[in-house]
């Protein structure tokens, strides 16, 4: 009973943060394309921002969702127990 409870848990857990991390890559890549003629207005590094967005800014942002959601698993298998490093 107390390890379905824990999967439970382990599971819950990981989907709560697939679910934030895919709404991030939601709001990155149909969001900021749906606005790019208005974030053109406003410039980064000499370029306007829906071409920045579209050209490097999305692709920094899907880095680091990758980046977050291995060192997030990685913490959530370490409590539970399930790490494969021994």
């Amino acid at each position: 009973m107390e390890t379905s409870a824990r999967s439970r848990e382990y599971w819950q857990r990981n989907l709560r943060i697939t679910a934030f991390l895919l709404l991030v890559w939601f709001v990155v890549t149909f969001v900021a394309s749906f606005f790019a003629r208005e974030l053109n207005d406003i410039v980064v590094f000499g370029f306007p921002l829906g071409f920045y967005m579209g050209a490097q800014g999305a692709l920094i942002v899907y880095f680091l969702i990758i980046w977050c959601y291995a060192r997030y698993m990685n913490r959530l298998d370490r409590d539970y127990g399930l790490d494969q490093d021994e």
